[in-house]
């Protein structure tokens, strides 16, 4: 397969991301951003490559960008390919450069967005450009989507047009976007490269307890600072039971292999996923947060005076749910909130699977051998989700393939909403060479 990716393309992937850094789309939550300004810098360089954009917007600046490039084959199903525009608050003051000066020192961009993921539009977008200039069309058709709001609810983003705008992604039937596909150092030499095929649910609670409200001086029985603080201590130290989907019990079983382990019998009676993780070094990292369910107390709001005892109190919890899990984590919750406190999904998304038989995961993993073929690529299940939750909604199945070759010590997941975000050239070099090979070959 030829290569169209040129130094015009290398060059653009890595002048994009510091650009789109510049770009402050901070996302507060709650409707607080905007995306437009970025929204348009993708729509110029879309149209100047001859691919017409098509900008939507569910509230003034909260701006998506969704654009088809139409393949070569008219009976292929369509292939979705999406990145988010939006980026979490960074404090300046924190970082060692300003978090949207998209400097470009020593090989590095830095700044928020460069992993999460700026990075991984300027690679989409500098591939694209490179197939415009080489006159070259993918198989399948494929859409781009570059969407508002992910950090937060996706209300505006690909919530917005999956149920508004669903026309536009008529035939698409995969897609793929961020974390994935990053090089990860295993010990001893080995490159890993964990290709996401499955997301934890999202579970964002609210917990309200009731009492009776009162002075502070008197004994109360019935306070509802004191009933929450209970639950909220018996969700934080909650131990979850073990449970292992298809994609974590494919990737247990790979990484086994690869690190050259008997393999592991994960459907023996009383096996202790804990024990195998503890065999596989530093690569336990990728599957430990996602071999159980979760749940975090993140919030907690009461009371307006130290001598008035409140009638309520509320908190929120970050939880996450493992495919088949849904019905285990209510019960749970039920049973740890107690009689006095309720509890409500603030907002929920679905866990999801994507097959690891298929032609597309097979053509992201021949990809990433080509360029590194001391690649060792593993399925893996994300902790958390991605806008391929609400794309699911049209049928659509997720991958996360964001490609990076990453030195040894650079700390891909410490990037994600971490102090002093930054990616290398070289990794961004990589990531369009890959890009181009598994995107016109699926």
């Amino acid at each position: 397969m030829a290569e169209h990716i040129d130094q015009q393309a290398l060059d653009e992937a890595v002048t994009y991301t510091s650009e789109l850094i510049r770009i402050d789309t901070t996302n507060r939550g709650g409707g607080d951003g905007s995306e437009r300004a970025a929204a348009e810098y993708v729509g110029e360089r879309l149209s100047d490559a001859g691919i017409e954009p098509v900008l939507l917007e569910k509230s003034p600046g909260r701006t998506n960008v969704v654009a088809r490039i139409a393949g070569t084959d008219p009976d292929a199903d369509a292939l979705l390919v999406h990145g988010h525009l939006d980026v979490v608050p960074a404090e300046p003051a924190e970082w060692s450069v300003h978090p949207f000066s998209g400097e470009i020192r020593d090989g590095v961009v830095w700044g928020r967005g460069a992993v999460d993921m700026k990075n991984a539009d300027a690679m989409v977008l500098a591939t694209v450009r490179a197939w415009a200039r080489a006159g070259v069309r993918p198989r399948r058709d494929i859409v781009l989507a570059f969407t508002a709001d992910e950090e937060d609810s996706a209300d505006y983003g690909s919530g917005y047009l999956s149920e508004h705008h669903a026309d536009l992604f008529e035939g698409c039937t995969e897609g793929i976007s961020e974390s994935g596909a990053f090089t990860f150092h295993a010990g001893e030499g080995m490159r890993l490269y964990p290709v996401a095929a499955g997301e934890r649910g999202t579970a964002w609670l609210k917990l309200t307890a009731r009492g009776k409200a009162g002075h502070g001086s008197k004994v109360s029985r019935a306070n509802a600072v004191s009933r929450l603080a209970a639950a909220v201590a018996r969700i934080g130290e909650y131990e979850w039971p073990q449970r292992i989907t298809p994609t974590v019990r494919a990737a247990l079983m790979e990484l086994a292999a690869v690190r050259g382990l008997d393999e592991p019998d994960l459907d023996a009676p009383g096996f202790d996923v804990d024990k195998l993780l503890a065999e596989l070094g530093p690569a336990a990292a990728l599957m430990e947060p996602t071999v159980r369910n979760s749940s975090n107390p993140t919030m907690l709001n009461a009371g307006y005076k130290i001598n008035v005892i409140p009638g309520s109190a509320t908190a929120f919890v970050d939880g996450r749910m493992l495919a088949g899990g849904e019905d285990e984590f209510g019960e749970t919750l039920d049973e740890l909130t107690g009689p006095h406190v309720d509890w409500e999904f603030h907002h929920r998304e679905v866990p999801l699977q994507a097959p690891l038989d298929s032609p597309t995961y097979a053509a992201m993993r021949e990809a990433l051998e080509h360029f590194d073929p001391e690649a060792h690529v593993v399925p893996y299940c994300m902790s958390g989700g991605t806008d391929a939750k609400q794309f699911s909604r049209l049928g659509i199945v997720g991958y996360g393939f964001s490609p990076l070759k990453l030195p040894e010590g650079f700390d891909y997941h410490a990037m994600f909403h971490g102090v002093d975000e930054r990616v290398p050239v070289d990794a961004l070099h990589f990531g369009v060479r890959v890009l181009d090979r598994a995107l016109l070959a699926l």
